[in-house]
């Protein structure tokens, strides 16, 4: 029998309109009304069990307790003889959620900020649910300034219980920052102060396009970051930033800031001390501090200089040193005294030196790049030192240096040195073309850490249109305990210039020989090497007159010895397509006396490269290249063999590849080509920049470009009678060849790719121009 039934409101108030007459014991419970939520949520939320006596107080609070869970939208109780009956009705669960006016915001982007808050199709609805929607979808157009951003939300019933849920959207304006005021200032006026801000005011329709003047709370707190240090680095120690207001129109389109400032007064630095165990004389602690007495006080100035103090801890073998400035104002006066607070610890020295990841790399090959070694002072210096030339071997991804102290002795600490491997060489077989060399065939194994020893083994056969390479080498970069390397090869050349379009004439060669090289420090390192060739040189019925004529005062087979030396110095950030650091090498050819034909080259290659942003990606780079080569001894006539190049990729871009230079003499076909020059001048300036919708730019590089190049004759061979020649011996600048463009180097997955697209400056006649230029398969 029905004696009383509990109303939402009753619920909720926590009173009855009514009573049961007695309290009794419930036998049971039954629960009627459910749809979808399991009898099992409601026992669980139920604080009233089978064989446990209620009374109107009890069931007053078991509705409570219903009605809390959300789930319910009128919860009743009544009584059929012992048995204890709740009734309950659900609330409707979302079946959609749509969304309608916005524009700035994607639907799928609204949906996943509601879904983060828990707020998604399949949920109970309730009062509260449409409330966390305006709330959180008010957030997300806050998150970008729109803070007249307006949502209406409005609920639609329908069948089975459930409900369709319509957003309605007014997404408004985003809001600008109309003003920023800084009040209390008088050292620096108002446009100084807000130059440092990234926050900008709106400055118009026109350059608001280019401004910062949507309003973040990360991006002001950072402003008065560089405020308060733009201070202290001009000697306003005292300076404060009393408060900070935010204020947004009525509209909610234009938001103001006022900071409030006290500038306090100037001060500049008194005496200099330090105090601790400096390890060093005071005199040389003090040329590390780059502030200096009298000077106006800078807190960066500071802090450089507490940098540099623990570096040279570091590096001492206290690395754990810490350095603090500590400034003291003199309250009476205009100055502040600043006391470097050194606390160096006790002197660690390394226990153990680990290598982690080098499945392949021997470890005696890790070791021998160490400077930081085993039971010596820990450097800070050295084991970084040690990290770099790690890293420079080019065996590895990424290695990652780790320093622990070693438990129960505090002057100790073990360093890890954590690599991963790449691949390191390759075998393969090619195929390639270039405008000058036509097709290029090749098969190559080349291993610059073979079988984790750290030798270089290269082995390489090349073909194309007008050429055939053969070629072996080796190199054992530690064929000594002090770094000095040896290496040697063997090759076979055969060129025929006549199909490249170059010349007329061709060469067979065979040679080899041995080098060695000696590291002068981490960058720099001097090579010296001693070789044979045996070179075979034959005409043609069209050759021109400076070939005939060579051939038959000197010969058309040469045994020469070779003695080769270099010095070299490499900072590049990588060594394919780097954009930071520089790259120098100065080299000398030169052929020993006895040989048939005695000669000698000196080259000097360099570039240099500016990065122009953090990033790294636009960088300016200049490059230049001089040469000169002459004959010595019994050699009147430098053997035109040997001579310079110049044009094409990697040159003169926009010219035809090696066709620039004093011409020959008319060949019998009509025709003249060059044989290049025993000068060489050649330089150019690039702008490296980002090539657009390209993820990975370290394996893509676009450039706009100036060229500039030539080659030279210092000394013309006579011709005879009846023969022209365009020949005018000496290095004019004025006879230099331009050419501006763009190029693009891509590392393929099938090889280099490397294209220019070129207009030559300043053509003359007889010059061979190429606007378009590619090489696929090798690397210029």
């Amino acid at each position: 029998m029905k004696i009383k039934t509990l109303g939402l409101m009753a619920c909720l108030l926590g009173s009855a309109q009514a009573a049961f007459a007695d309290s009794f014991e419930v036998s049971d419970i039954r629960v009627e009304g459910l749809q979808r939520v399991s009898a099992g949520t409601v026992f669980n939320a139920l604080p009233v069990s089978a064989h446990e006596v209620v009374d109107d107080k009890e069931l007053s609070q078991a509705g409570h307790d219903l009605f809390k869970t959300g789930l319910f939208d009128d919860v009743s109780f009544s009584r059929d003889g012992n048995v204890l009956v709740v009734n309950v009705a659900e609330r409707p669960t979302i079946a959609k959620i749509n969304i309608e006016g916005n524009s700035r915001i994607s639907s799928d982007d609204l949906r996943k900020g509601l879904t983060d808050s828990g707020i998604s199709e399949g949920q109970v609805l309730q009062r509260s649910t449409l409330e966390e929607m305006q709330r959180e979808l008010e957030r997300v157009y806050q998150a970008q300034g729109r803070y007249s951003a307006r949502i209406k939300t409005s609920v639609k019933k329908q069948a089975n219980n459930r409900a369709e849920v319509n957003i309605n959207i007014n997404e408004g304006a985003v809001a600008t920052i109309k003003q920023i005021n800084i009040v209390g200032n008088h050292a620096f006026d108002d446009e100084t102060l807000t130059g440092l801000f990234q926050l900008e005011d709106h400055p118009g329709w026109f350059l608001g396009w280019f401004s910062d003047d949507k309003y973040s709370r990360e991006k002001l707190s950072a402003d008065l970051d560089n405020l308060r240090n733009y201070y202290l680095d001009r000697g306003y120690v005292n300076f404060n930033i009393t408060s900070t207001q935010v204020s947004i129109s009525p509209d909610k389109e234009n938001i103001f800031v006022t900071v409030n400032v006290d500038e306090g007064k100037r001060y500049r630095i008194g005496d200099i001390k330090f105090a601790g165990d400096i390890h060093m004389p005071e005199a040389d602690a003090r040329k590390l501090v780059t502030a200096s007495e009298g000077d106006v006080f800078s807190q960066s100035s500071l802090t450089s200089s507490s940098e540099a103090l623990r570096q040279r801890l570091g590096a001492m073998g206290f690395a754990f040193a810490k350095v603090n400035s500590v400034p003291q104002v003199n309250e009476d006066g205009d100055t502040v005294d600043v006391t470097f607070a050194v606390n160096s610890g006790r002197r660690a020295y390394v226990r153990r030196i680990n290598f982690k990841g080098n499945t392949t790399t021997a470890d005696e090959v890790l070791r021998r790049e160490l400077v930081q070694l085993e039971g010596a002072p820990a450097s800070t210096d050295n084991i970084k030192d040690s990290q770099e030339r790690l890293q420079r071997l080019g065996f590895f991804k990424q290695v990652d240096v780790e320093t622990r102290p070693v438990p129960n002795h505090p002057d100790q600490l073990d360093v890890t040195y954590n690599v991963q491997e790449q691949p390191s060489g390759s075998i393969s077989a090619s195929v390639g073309f270039s405008q000058s060399a036509g097709v290029i065939y090749g098969a190559s194994l080349s291993q610059s850490n073979f079988l984790g020893t750290g030798n270089r083994v290269d082995i390489g056969a090349q073909k194309s249109d007008y050429y055939t390479n053969l070629n072996f080498s080796f190199t054992d970069p530690y064929w000594t305990l002090d770094g000095i390397s040896r290496g040697y090869n063997v090759y076979y050349r055969k060129t025929d210039y006549e199909d490249s379009d170059i010349s007329t004439y061709s060469t067979d060669a065979i040679g080899g020989g041995i080098n060695f090289g000696y590291p002068i420090s981490d960058l720099s390192r001097l090579n010296f090497g001693l070789g044979v060739e045996r070179i075979s040189i034959d005409s043609y019925d069209d050759s021109p007159y400076e070939i005939i004529q060579y051939l038959d005062d000197e010969g058309d087979t040469f045994n020469n010895f070779k003695l080769t030396s270099s010095w070299t110095r490499n900072s590049l950030n990588r060594g394919v397509l780097p954009t930071a650091g520089s790259y120098q090498r100065v080299s000398l050819e030169a052929s020993t006396p006895g040989s048939d034909a005695q000669y000698y080259k000196l080259r000097y290659r360099g570039q240099k490269l500016f990065p122009l942003t953090t990033s790294e990606e636009w960088a300016l780079k200049l490059r230049t290249e001089v040469g000169y080569a002459d004959g010595y001894g019994n050699t009147d006539v430098y053997p035109f063999y040997e001579n310079f190049y110049s044009g094409g990729l990697g040159s003169v871009r926009g010219y035809k590849s090696n066709t620039l230079g004093a011409k020959t003499t008319e060949r019998n076909d009509g025709d003249d080509d060059t044989l290049g020059g025993n000068a060489l001048v050649e330089g150019s300036v690039e702008m490296i920049f980002p090539f657009p919708f390209i993820e990975d730019r370290r394996q893509l590089q676009s450039s706009l470009f100036i060229d500039a190049g030539n080659t030279y004759q210092t000394d013309c061979m006579s011709v005879p009678a009846g023969q022209t020649s365009e020949c005018d011996s000496g290095v004019d600048v004025g006879d230099l060849r331009y050419s501006f463009g763009v190029g693009l180097s891509w590392i393929t997955p099938v090889g280099p790719l490397t294209f220019s697209v070129a207009k030559p400056l300043n053509k003359k006649d007889g010059d061979d121009t190429q606007v378009f230029q590619f090489s696929l398969g090798q690397t210029f």
